[in-house]
This record gives C-alpha cells, structure tokens and sequence, in this order.
C-alpha cells in the first residue's frame, strides 16, 4: 500500500505507472491501476477500483465503492454517487457544442450519476443529464436526456426497454403494478412511472 499527500490515516493503492496530482484526495481501500491520471482537485471515496488507462478531471467527485473499467475518462463538472459500475470505454462528455477554436469552460454543465448505476461497455452519456439510482444503460448506448430510477436503456439514441432491480436484473411488473427480484426476492411497485422499492 502506497501513502499519498500525507493522509497517513488513508490507505489505498497507486500503480506506478500512474499521475496523482498533488491535492487530489483519494479514499480509503481505493485502488488505482496501471497508466492512470488524478487532477489535482478530484476527489475519489473509499474501497473504489480505477482501471487501466483512466482520467479523472479536476472538479469531479466519485463517490465510495465506484469501479471504473478501463479507458474511461471522467471529465469536469461528472458527479458519481456510490456504488456506480462504468464499463470499460464508456464516454462523458461535459460541452454540448465543443469547437476546439472556442474556449468554453465555463459552459461545462454537470452530469450526475446516481446510486448503484451502470452504465455498459462503450456507452455515451452526453453531458447535463442525471442518471437515476440503479439505473441500467446498456452497452453502447448514448444517453441524451434523464433516466428515471431503475430504468433499462439501450439503443442509439437510448429508449427505455424496462425496468431493473437492484440486483440489475428485469422487473416484470403484475397487474397491480407489483413485481419481485427473481435473485433477491425483494418486492418492487411501479407507479406513475416511478419505480419504488418495497420494505
């Protein structure tokens, strides 16, 4: 284990091949692989696992127990809520009108991933849109506008296909609006459009 900008009270892993910047701030049991790159004022939780071939911006915040896959590039203004899976070279991206002969970093607009999310192999997801809770973007998707919570999206531009549980696994919702996690046995209701889960 690898101690980094004096948190001699945070433990984590840091390949060598990678770039912390001084004033990034690290969690931890987080794990950082091969060719990485930390900006100085991202900020990254605990027990996360950063593949290969990752950048993370400056002004980003990842939340504890994210994976990162390989090639994935988490740019300014990218917010992601504990327990999200990005798949291997999935995209953010952070303007909607980029022009390399136009500087427009204050435009950057905020992308938020929340709980539990994930977002497949080579996905897009356009910048400004808000990713429900155990949301499931299927691989190669290009995600244009919000997806509500537990909702299924694939397709180029993404449609809703369903609805997922927790476990990341279809909802097939009865008659009355009511349907159970195959895996987990866990109970679920759909209601003007809204998945809620059952306690």
């Amino acid at each position: 284990m690898i101690y980094f900008g004096g948190m001699e009270n945070e433990q984590f892993f840091i390949h060598p091949s990678s770039i912390v910047d001084a004033g990034a701030h690290i969690g931890a049991g987080t794990k950082i692989w091969h060719f990485c790159h930390l900006m100085p004022t991202c900020r990254i939780g605990e027990n996360c696992n950063i593949g290969q071939n990752v950048f993370i911006d400056n002004n980003t915040i990842i939340g504890n127990g994210v994976k990162i896959q390989n090639n994935v590039s988490v740019y300014n203004g990218v917010v992601i809520e504990d327990g999200v899976f990005l798949g291997p070279s999935m995209v953010f991206t952070n303007v909607i009108n980029p022009r390399s002969f136009i500087e427009r970093k204050s435009e950057y607009k905020k992308t938020l991933i929340r709980i539990g999310a994930t977002i497949g192999a080579n996905a897009t997801i356009i910048c400004g849109v808000e990713i429900g809770a155990y949301a499931l973007i299927g691989a190669g998707a290009v995600v244009t506008k919000n997806v509500p919570a537990f909702a299924l999206m694939m397709g180029n531009p993404s449609r809703q296909k369903g609805w997922v549980s927790k476990a990341g696994l279809t909802l097939n919702f009865n008659n009355s609006k009511m349907a159970i996690c195959p895996e987990t046995g866990k109970k679920y209701k759909l209601e003007n459009e809204t998945v809620f889960v059952i306690d």
